[in-house]
């Protein structure tokens, strides 16, 4: 059975905090925020240029984010009320997008095509010491720290079926394992449950994208959203009990929160603009 959500935002209990997002109800690509139960959605980004892929320091101070405001896409950083936005990479070469904080706050680690196809890069949080991580001739995407920050978790179409796997390896970048095996579909978008033995994900080995979930060594890969909608992009509650998502089921783009068995589905945006998160968001 489908899980339908309610028709109104309405408080979940638990998964307390802020979620960072992306709307463009302004005309552009901007970036928000808003309380765990959808109120007081406040503006933080105003510029003509895209700003997308918040993800919050581990102490909440700072978000780190990527915006096309100097020609490439790049990797940002701005105080968590907005101010103070600062540019941390700046190739001058191809984008660098999809920045993820370490959990003890001291690195990001972020993807960038600057050396011809997407790979995995890391550096220190104010921007220095960018180093390459993986080194293939495929994409490597959507890096997600494990929160001992011994791990990255990420997605690559290595293998030769131009379909992406969900991969983890150490922080140095030693022992990268294959977690999924859907040669003929994506696995995309990991992110670690907040105790590290879960990770939740995007696949549309069903007919179309839905959000699952996995044990942290890629056993017991189980559907949580299970509708003809588009799910993906999720994001852990800072207590594990929830999980926030990315579904087009009313039409348009608008993010989402369940519980983390699945249940209870519930929207938390409205409106015609497209909305969307992608992880590392909640805190």
């Amino acid at each position: 059975t489908t899980n339908t959500p309610t028709s109104t935002a309405t408080p979940l209990g638990g998964g307390k905090g802020k979620i960072a997002f992306v709307s463009n109800r302004d005309g552009n690509h901007e970036i928000y925020v808003m309380n765990s139960d959808g109120s007081n959605q406040t503006r933080l980004t105003n510029n003509s240029a895209d700003d997308i892929f918040p993800a919050w320091s581990p102490d909440g101070a700072k978000i780190a984010f990527t915006s096309n405001r100097v020609y490439y896409y790049e990797i940002y950083v701005m105080n968590s009320d907005g101010s103070n936005q600062t540019l941390l990479t700046n190739s001058n070469r191809d984008d660098d997008e999809l920045p993820a904080w370490s959990p003890d706050g001291t690195k990001i680690a972020f993807v960038s095509g600057r050396d011809a196809n997407w790979e995995i890069y890391v550096m220190n949080s104010d921007g220095s010491n960018q180093t390459r991580l993986t080194n293939n001739s495929f994409a490597d995407i959507l890096p997600a720290w494990s929160p001992d920050g011994t791990k990255i978790a990420f997605a690559s179409d290595r293998d030769g079926y131009y379909k992406y796997e969900i991969y983890v390896m150490n922080s140095d970048s030693s022992n990268q394992t294959r977690l999924t095996y859907h040669n003929t579909v994506d696995d995309v978008s990991p992110a670690w449950s907040p105790d590290g033995t879960k990770i939740a994900f995007g696949s549309n080995r069903d007919g179309n994208y839905e959000i699952y979930v996995m044990n942290s060594d890629g056993s017991n890969q189980t559907n949580l959203t299970n509708n003809s909608a588009y799910d993906n992009y999720p994001t852990w509650s800072p207590d594990g009990t929830k999980i926030a998502f990315t579904s087009n089921r009313n039409g348009n783009y608008e993010i989402y929160v369940m519980n983390s068995d699945g249940s209870n589905q519930t929207r938390l945006t409205y409106g015609n603009a497209t909305d969307y998160i992608v992880r590392g968001c909640w805190k």
